[in-house]
Order: structure tokens, then C-alpha cells, then sequence
């Protein structure tokens, strides 16, 4: 028989989740708000998520008046290149953390698990003195490396996780059947371990969709600025176009939230399964 829950044990949870989402919400509320405003009011007396004199005039702005589409696009372009190369080298480099035992492979697994504990921040300067000397910066190019090499520590070890759930006997058998050493990786184990796929992608295109220090540094070029730098461009010491910031960051809030929703199936398997072995 189930065992009966506590009542004021069960409201305890339900109440501390619905303090927790509200206060998860209303921050975005607050901002899909101000959007909405005419003009560039950030305070309001109002309460009403939508005001009483709400007008779509800051999204016509963004999307007519300002090179925001520009910005989109490079940070589309970027997110992308980061996206897929997250995927084709963490894919390959995790499986051979997993299945093949070569000299050096702890030492390199604890390395690619020690520069998770550093910031992004901390690896600015050697990041810009190596792009610098390879004359890469203000270049796409120097973004996607930069952006490459942050996520791929992580993305190796979840994938590298994922497998080492995957039986080898499987592999075996299609060996034995005649598959090769690459047929049978890539028509038995990568379908197997499409849920570690998908938050590689996910956790590559997010640290390229969104960031802003790292690409502050090596973008100078107005028209390569990706969206966060370009947001920034509202912003001057003197005023602040709050309502055009306010639905730029609404907009850029959208893809996230597709993504999610659209691979919400294979999020919990791929972060669960990826953590049981090491």
C-alpha cells in the first residue's frame, strides 16, 4: 500500500513551489510590462501586467528602427556554428573517454572536469592574448572559438557519461554482423544516446545565444555585435531606451523557451543518465 503523505508536510512543499515560481515569474512579467509601456517609463503606479495605455510601438521600434535583425542574425549565425560544433566534438570525444583506455585518460578526464570550476571571466585575458595572436579577434571566427572552448568541458563529460550507460555488448554484436568501428558508433550508439545529444546542443547554443562578457572583448565592429551587445546599445550614460531594452530582451527570451519546450522530452533522461557513471 502507497504510504499516506503529511498533509502539512505536502502544503509546506506545494507552498515554498508556488513562492518559488512566482518569484521565478515575476522579474519576466515585470519586463513584458515595460515593454508595453509608451515612451520609456521603467516605474509605473500601475499594478496591471498590462498597462491601461499599452502599445507595440518599442517591439515596431526594434524590429524597423534599429539594427536589431542584424544582431540576430549574428548571433543566430554564431549560436549555430557553436551548436554544432559542440556536438561533433563532445560526441566523438566523450565515446573515447568511455570505451578506450589509453595512457594519460584519467589525467585528461579530471583536466576537462577541473576547468569547470573556473569562470568564463577568469579565462578572458589568455583567451584574448591567444585570439590576438592568431588575429582573431573582431571575427566571427574568434567568437565560436571562444564560445567553443567554454562549453566543451562540460558537453564531453555529460556525453561521456551518457555512454558509459550504453552496453558495450551492443557494439559487439553489430561488430560480429560486420558493422566497423564507425558504423557501429554511429548507426547503434548515437541513436541510443540522443538525449545527451540534445543538452549538448542545448547547452552549446545557450552559451553563445546570450552571453555578453566574453564577446564584449573580441567584437568590436558594430556589425558584428550579437544581441547582447547590441541590447547594450540602448543603454547610455545619460538616458536609457527602456522600452526598446525591455522588448529586446523579451524577443531574445523566445528561442530559449521554444527550445525548451520543443526538447523537454529528452532533457531529464540526457542530465539523469549522463550523471551515473564517471
Amino acid at each position: 500500500m502507497q504510504k499516506k503523505q503529511n498533509p502539512l508536510k505536502l502544503g509546506l512543499i506545494y507552498l515554498f513551489l508556488t513562492i518559488f515560481t512566482l518569484a521565478t515569474i515575476y522579474p519576466i512579467l515585470r519586463v513584458i510590462s515595460i515593454s508595453l509601456r509608451p515612451g520609456d517609463r521603467l516605474l509605473s503606479t500601475s499594478l496591471a501586467l498590462i498597462p491601461p495605455d499599452w502599445t507595440l510601438n518599442s517591439y515596431r521600434q526594434l524590429l524597423f528602427d534599429s539594427p536589431f535583425l542584424r544582431w540576430l542574425l549574428n548571433s543566430s549565425l554564431i549560436a549555430l556554428v557553436v551548436t554544432i560544433t559542440g556536438v561533433a566534438l563532445a560526441s566523438t570525444a566523450g565515446y573515447s573517454f568511455s570505451r578506450f583506455r589509453f595512457p594519460g585518460r584519467s589525467f585528461w578526464l579530471g583536466t576537462v572536469l577541473t576547468t569547470q570550476m573556473f569562470p568564463a571571466t577568469m579565462l578572458l585575458l589568455p583567451l584574448y592574448v591567444m585570439l590576438a595572436k592568431l588575429r582573431l579577434i573582431n571575427t566571427y571566427l574568434g567568437l565560436i572559438v571562444a564560445y567553443s572552448a567554454t562549453a566543451l568541458p562540460f558537453c564531453i563529460w555529460q556525453m561521456k557519461g551518457y555512454y558509459d550507460t550504453i552496453p558495450p555488448s551492443l557494439e559487439e554484436a553489430a561488430r560480429i554482423d560486420g558493422c566497423s568501428r564507425f558504423r557501429s558508433f554511429y548507426r547503434i550508439v548515437l541513436p541510443l544516446a540522443s538525449p545527451a545529444l540534445v543538452i549538448t546542443a542545448l547547452f552549446s547554443f545557450m552559451s553563445a545565444w546570450a552571453e555578453y562578457m566574453v564577446a564584449a572583448q573580441i567584437l568590436q565592429s558594430p556589425n558584428l555585435f550579437t544581441l547582447p551587445l547590441g541590447l547594450k546599445q540602448f543603454q547610455s550614460n545619460m538616458t536609457t531606451q527602456w522600452g526598446l531594452y525591455a522588448a529586446g530582451s523579451v524577443v531574445v527570451g523566445i528561442p530559449i523557451i521554444i527550445l525548451f519546450l520543443i526538447l523537454s522530452r529528452w532533457l531529464i533522461s540526457g542530465l539523469t543518465l549522463g550523471g551515473v557513471k564517471g
